[in-house]
């Protein structure tokens, strides 16, 4: 069974929107042909993420259409609500309890993915990131090599950024995505490759060392970047699932037409040729999302 933690659609009614600057050819998959998607590749439920922020948009997916298209869907979509935390009174003091228990009893079951482009701990997010754990949403983030023409929280090399919110909010589960995340895993990332695909043999970095020391911090496997992360060294990869296997998610980021997500045949290679054992290959492609977000499933 494969439960993907990160996927995106729009139901749009002007054709020729983009989902970004990147221009036509970009575009969400509607939700039919999500479905399709997930069907092709053997994909039995998806999170349906949506997005709130301007920064890089051409469109909003809001959660009003996300609970709409899942509603439509239920057996196969999860519903991801969002919302920016310059909404409401655009203050550190803005409260965001009742809107987010109206989404939570709704049935969104967490947000994502969460992309302001300003700094992780500016204190507009530590305020909303606080009232998030209260209500206990987990939460997939995008981090940002700087604030400007990008998407996601901007943080630094070595994510003191990110650390400090971790260590503020220990109670707030937080699901890391992204190619600044994700090239963290090895100590040899620069500021040249940090928003890209590092190659090469992995050296323990700060997403290993962050993870073991805030039990709060996750790993969204989903995209190039994840993916990249664990096959780049493989060795280093396969120890890497062992060691949080109880805090990694499979993914895959549908965003696009077209597009192509290699997940599933690397996760049952890895499960096939023994690179992983079946317990971990099971806990990463749907039981630690399944416990997560408190979904009643029985696989066939």
């Amino acid at each position: 069974m494969f439960i993907d933690i990160h996927c995106h659609c729009h139901d749009d009614d002007i054709p020729g929107l983009c989902r970004n600057y990147d221009g036509p050819g970009t575009r969400y998959p509607t939700p039919e042909e999500l479905i399709n998607i997930l069907d092709t590749a053997g994909i039995d439920m998806a999170v349906m993420l949506s997005s709130t922020s301007p920064a890089v948009r051409y469109c909003y997916v809001t959660p009003e259409e996300v609970l709409r298209t899942c509603r439509k869907y239920p057996k196969r979509l999860i519903p991801f609500c969002n919302l920016d935390p310059h909404f409401l009174h655009n203050s550190v003091k803005s409260d965001f309890i009742p809107m987010l228990q109206v989404y939570k009893d709704a049935g969104f079951k967490g947000i994502g993915e969460y992309m302001p482009n300003i700094a992780f701990d500016d204190p507009l997010n530590m305020n909303l990131f606080r009232q998030i754990a209260e209500v206990g949403f987990p939460l997939i983030f995008h981090i940002a090599p700087k604030i400007g023409d990008h998407y996601g929280c901007y943080d630094d090399i070595g994510l003191p950024r990110l650390e400090k919110v971790l260590k503020n909010c220990p109670n707030l589960v937080m699901l890391g995505h992204s190619q600044p995340f994700w090239a963290e895993i090895s100590k040899d990332v620069t500021s040249e490759n940090r928003y890209d695909y590092p190659k090469g043999k992995v050296i323990a970095g700060r997403v290993v060392e962050l993870m073991r020391n805030y039990p709060n911090l996750h790993g969204d496997l989903s995209a190039g970047s994840g993916l990249n992360a664990i096959s780049r060294d493989l060795e280093f990869g396969a120890k890497f699932l062992e060691e949080f296997q109880d805090r990694l998610y499979f993914g895959t980021d549908i965003c696009e037409l077209p597009g192509e997500y290699p997940q599933v045949e690397f996760f049952k290679k890895l499960k096939n040729e023994k690179i992983i054992s079946t317990e971990i290959y099971e806990k990463i492609t749907w039981k630690n999302a399944a416990r997560l977000l408190e979904l009643n499933i029985v696989p066939a």
